[in-house]
């Protein structure tokens, strides 16, 4: 199969650089274009009303963080300013399909461990949704503590 848009997908955990490092790296290989989409979760855009902090107001700081780990990761990983980047909301195991859908992408790549401290056994829920309903294959990137 021919390559040609490869959807990485990322979020705010330490393990994100490994994953858009390999995409990147795997993208180059292939000469397609790459992506990067980390989803918002809206479902942890709960707030502190007690603290006067409402929801609408986390979804802004869940937003700003999406697009400073975006910006990292682009950065450290060398690849261009002018990369593609996905920042949907919405909750990332339906929206990472989403994203790759409506982008056209040929590949996506995620990794196992991720935000939500996923479990090696259960694979991890955001992963293993993607890897059961794509529609196109998908490279799962381990991430072994040390």
């Amino acid at each position: 199969m021919n390559y040609k848009k490869i959807l990485i997908a990322v979020d705010s955990s330490e393990n994100s650089l490994l994953v858009a490092q390999k995409g990147f790296e795997l993208a180059k290989q292939l000469k397609a274009e790459s992506a990067l989409v980390f989803v918002v979760d809206k479902s942890k855009a709960v707030g502190n009303p007690d603290a006067g902090i409402m929801p609408n107001e986390a979804l802004i700081v869940l937003k700003k963080e999406a697009q400073d780990t975006l910006d990292q990761l682009i950065r450290l990983s060398n690849q261009k300013q002018d990369t593609i980047k996905f920042m949907p909301e919405g909750l990332p195991k339906q929206d990472v399909l989403k994203t790759s859908e409506l982008w056209e992408a040929d590949l996506i790549v995620v990794g196992i461990h991720g935000k939500s401290g996923f479990s090696l056994w259960a694979m991890g829920s955001t992963t293993q949704h993607i890897t059961l309903h794509s529609l196109i294959p998908v490279i799962v990137v381990p991430v072994h503590k040390k």
